[in-house]
């Protein structure tokens, strides 16, 4: 055979493959949702945001909750039966509070059982979904995170502490600060809303300040026996077809991955001399 066309063709198949590849994952991941909802009974929903190393000719591209995603998410629940369960599974740095409030406002409202379930993380944006569920489900080492809005890169409480140290602050500083307020105090009631469903008036408000705040840093991890102090419908373990579905969500990646390894498996049993049938471990 002619070593051009080999090397054309060689070109064509290495082409072919991330599309191929990709087709597959999707095949999979559309099999895998249909026979956990069948399994469960549920309608079952995806947020999912794998950005952490994905880029575009050297320069990062990051994914967060957007309009897009809440589209898809209201046109799915409103797909759903008025009682029928309603599984979300929630993987994401977080995004846009309007998108995240619509997902929020829609899922609190629907009649049916609405679980959330976060295998590893749901910051922000995400916390503020898992937050509208009747349980939320995460694993042992998984976090939710603080909620407060950002303004222009920078943490709304942080913005209007600043401006309240200023000796002279200029009118961009001021008026940042004043939709920091505004910001900061649409956000608290928005989620003390969610929490008076399940809380008391006065502990719901307590809590959503803490959240709303600025008492951490943004991406300050909260994990199960914080959330749990807070009151929160916390549920700790995330079923194994979960974390299955998750694998069909893999990072992409333009290096090998630094993480390697090989389960462990039971040392094989011991036959003493003379021992007979007798085994030890």
């Amino acid at each position: 055979m002619d070593p051009i066309a080999i090397f054309w063709l060689f070109l064509i198949l290495a082409s072919l493959q991330p599309v191929l590849q990709r087709r597959f994952l999707e095949i999979s991941r559309q099999r895998a949702l249909s026979r956990l909802a069948s399994e469960r009974g549920s309608t079952v929903i995806t947020l999912i945001h794998r950005q952490e190393t994905m880029s575009l000719l050297g320069f990062p591209i990051f994914r967060h909750i957007d309009i897009d995603d809440s589209e898809g998410v209201l046109n799915a629940i409103r797909e759903t039966p008025p009682d029928g369960p309603i599984d979300i599974v929630l993987h994401t740095p977080g995004g846009m509070v309007l998108a995240a409030s619509q997902i929020a406002e829609a899922l609190a409202e629907h009649r049916g059982p609405v679980r959330a379930f976060v295998p590893h993380y749901a910051m922000s944006g995400g916390t503020l979904i898992a937050l509208a569920a009747d349980e939320i489900h995460v694993d042992p080492h998984a976090a939710l995170g603080p909620v407060d809005p950002q303004l222009g890169g920078y943490p709304a409480a942080s913005i209007v502490t600043a401006v309240e140290q200023a000796k002279e602050p200029e009118d961009r500083t001021l008026i940042l600060a004043d939709m920091s307020r505004k910001a900061l105090r649409q956000v608290e009631e928005f989620v003390t809303g969610l929490l008076e469903r399940r809380m008391e008036p006065e502990r719901a408000r307590k809590v959503a300040r803490t959240l709303s705040s600025g008492v951490w840093t943004h991406d300050h991890p909260l994990m199960p026996r914080d959330l749990e102090e807070f009151g929160l419908p916390i549920r700790v373990g995330v079923p194994a077809e979960i974390h299955a579905l998750m694998r069909l969500y893999p990072q992409p990646r333009g290096r090998q991955s630094s993480v390697e390894y090989v389960p462990s498996r039971p040392p094989a049993p011991v036959r003493l001399p003379g021992s007979g049938d007798h085994e030890r471990t």
